[in-house]
């Protein structure tokens, strides 16, 4: 991508879809019934070209991104504190992967308002993103992280927002791509035993699974 952000920080790679089909693997069991699936900052779109739904929507701010979208994908280029080409209550599953550390207070409220109200009745909103708690040392290797979380702090701020936790995973990947040692494979049977393993060597990304109260 042009912007200096996916030149630098967010370089592409060919690995991470294979990461993330063994994570839409995993999540299968939340992402199986659901007819409308929302990427928020949906980047090269490793998540949505790999979920099946009838209705499939990535939002980011870039103004390429679109080129990384599979075919039948819609995707909305927009901040993602304004989802309002998305109907009210029309989405079962939004996904922001590493993407709230990098908003404000004030945006990071809009953003919840506007996954609240875009998510059906018992909605799921998954989040993954960096846990500071096991990242400490290399959070702020990325200068555009704005916000500090702790797998107890989103806990707390997830719920505070009106969301039910229905799954945590404080470690779940290794902070980045390029955080894992180069002698182990990024083969398919690799990741999925990592996802699966009781044991998180270099993790420093956690889960979240919730689903919305309303």
């Amino acid at each position: 991508m042009s912007d200096p952000y996916y030149a630098s920080r967010y370089v592409w790679d060919k690995d991470r879809a294979t990461v993330w089909r063994e994570i839409v693997r995993y999540l299968s069991p939340y992402l199986a019934s659901a007819e409308t699936i929302v990427d928020l900052g949906a980047g090269y779109c490793d998540f949505i070209n790999n979920v099946s739904a009838e209705k499939r929507i990535a939002v980011d701010w870039s103004s390429d991104f679109m080129r990384f979208a599979a075919n039948g994908v819609q995707t909305l280029q927009s901040a993602v504190t304004d989802l309002g080409k998305i109907e009210t209550s029309s989405a079962d599953v939004v996904l922001a992967s590493n993407l709230l550390e990098h908003l404000t207070d004030d945006e990071l409220g809009q953003v919840m308002t506007e996954v609240r109200r875009v998510l059906a009745a018992g909605g799921v909103f998954i989040a993954m993103q960096p846990n500071y708690r096991y990242a400490y040392k290399t959070y702020f290797d990325d200068p555009t992280h704005k916000k500090v979380f702790s797998d107890e702090a989103l806990r707390q701020f997830l719920v505070s927002h009106g969301f039910e936790i229905m799954l945590v995973k404080p470690k779940f990947l290794p902070f980045s791509m390029n955080s894992r040692p180069s002698f182990i494979p990024l083969h398919p049977l690799v990741v999925r035993a990592y996802l699966r393993s009781p044991m998180k060597p270099f993790a420093g990304q956690m889960l979240f699974v919730t689903r919305v109260i309303k």
